[in-house]
């Protein structure tokens, strides 16, 4: 009985280790290596193409009754849009600030660009 728990034992012992004290472990070499990724550029958008807008600058005690005639004249009917000159200074801010918006985005493209665009051939470290 007690043959055949050392027996046992010895099997399972060979079956777990399965040959691995006769086989060496092969050696890990650890390589830093700086690799680019090459990512696609997409092409940019094509610029934005606004309509002409006529401004009519219109004061009611100069020039309103002309200006009236000669509108309708030209168009037809009469449309008016009113804004005070502090609406207007604030519009004016407002497209300053979209225009500084819109060029820090392309800044900010433009460096993603080069930073994950392909070396060239010369430069490329070994």
């Amino acid at each position: 009985m007690n043959f055949g728990k050392i027996s046992s034992l010895l099997l399972a012992i060979l079956l777990l280790s399965s040959c691995s004290s006769f086989y060496k472990e092969p050696e890990i070499k650890v390589v830093t290596k700086l690799e680019k990724t090459v990512v696609p550029i997409v092409p940019m958008p094509k610029p934005v193409q606004m309509n002409d807008i006529k401004i009519y600058v219109v004061s009611p005690e100069e020039n309103l009754e002309e200006f009236k005639k000669e509108f309708e004249a030209k168009n037809g009917g009469d449309a008016y849009v009113a804004i005070s000159i502090k609406d207007y200074e604030n519009l004016s801010k407002n497209f300053a600030e979209l225009r500084r918006y819109i060029e820090q985005q392309k800044a900010i493209i433009l460096y993603y660009e080069e930073a994950v665009s392909p070396l060239p051939e010369d430069n490329k470290s070994e």
